[in-house]
């Protein structure tokens, strides 16, 4: 009985080893590249990495944030926005010619309004976007088959910024993909979403 436990807690780091490290990976490349970028003069000034979960899915992605120059004053708090570029790598159950898991990648683009109950310098906010994804190759699991390759992802999030002026940033975010009954079948993927984000600036 022991021996089993110690096999099951070994098979759980080794799952979580391989993200963790390909997401600390991901986080490095992308400071880097956002340098690159500030010196050419094109500055995405956020990066993020995110862990999604669904029912026989999890995703990782990670992905640069610009934010927009203009802001509002609504609802008793502060309007704002940005846009947001993501890479995804989908690990799906089950997939086309019997194995045991299918591997997707996708990539978006999203504009996002958000909104801080607080004014411009609060720590809490709330948002939501609606962008268009592509994905390769077209996603199919054990359960569900997607019949696009382009697709829209909608979410809701609520998150908090940290730190010394507010670099850090978590939050936690409900996401839908589909194509909108484009052409079916259209069941659509909805997961739960873990994200950190770093201001380069």
């Amino acid at each position: 009985m022991y021996a089993s436990f110690t096999t099951g807690r070994r098979r759980i780091r080794a799952r979580l080893a391989r993200p963790l490290a390909a997401s600390a990976l991901m986080l490095v490349s992308l400071g880097f590249a956002s340098a690159e970028s500030r010196a050419a003069g094109w500055e995405p000034e956020i990066g993020f990495l995110q862990q999604g979960w669904a029912d026989g899915v999890r995703a990782t992605t990670a992905g640069v944030i610009w934010p927009w120059s203009r802001h509002w004053a609504w609802g008793g708090g502060h309007l704002s926005g940005y846009w947001e570029a993501a890479l995804s790598r989908w690990s799906a159950d089950g997939g086309d010619q019997g194995r045991d898991r299918s591997w997707i990648t996708q990539v978006g683009v999203t504009p996002v309004f958000r909104w801080r109950p607080g004014g411009q310098d609060g720590a809490w906010f709330v948002e939501g976007g609606i962008g268009l994804t592509l994905m390769t190759p077209i996603y199919r699991n054990g359960n569900k088959r997607f019949s696009t390759a382009f697709n829209f992802g909608d979410h809701l999030a609520i998150g908090r910024n940290l730190g010394q002026q507010g670099r850090h940033e978590l939050s936690l975010r409900v996401q839908h993909f589909s194509n909108a009954g484009i052409r079916h079948p259209n069941p659509g993927e909805d997961f739960v979403q873990l994200r950190y984000a770093l201001s380069f600036r």
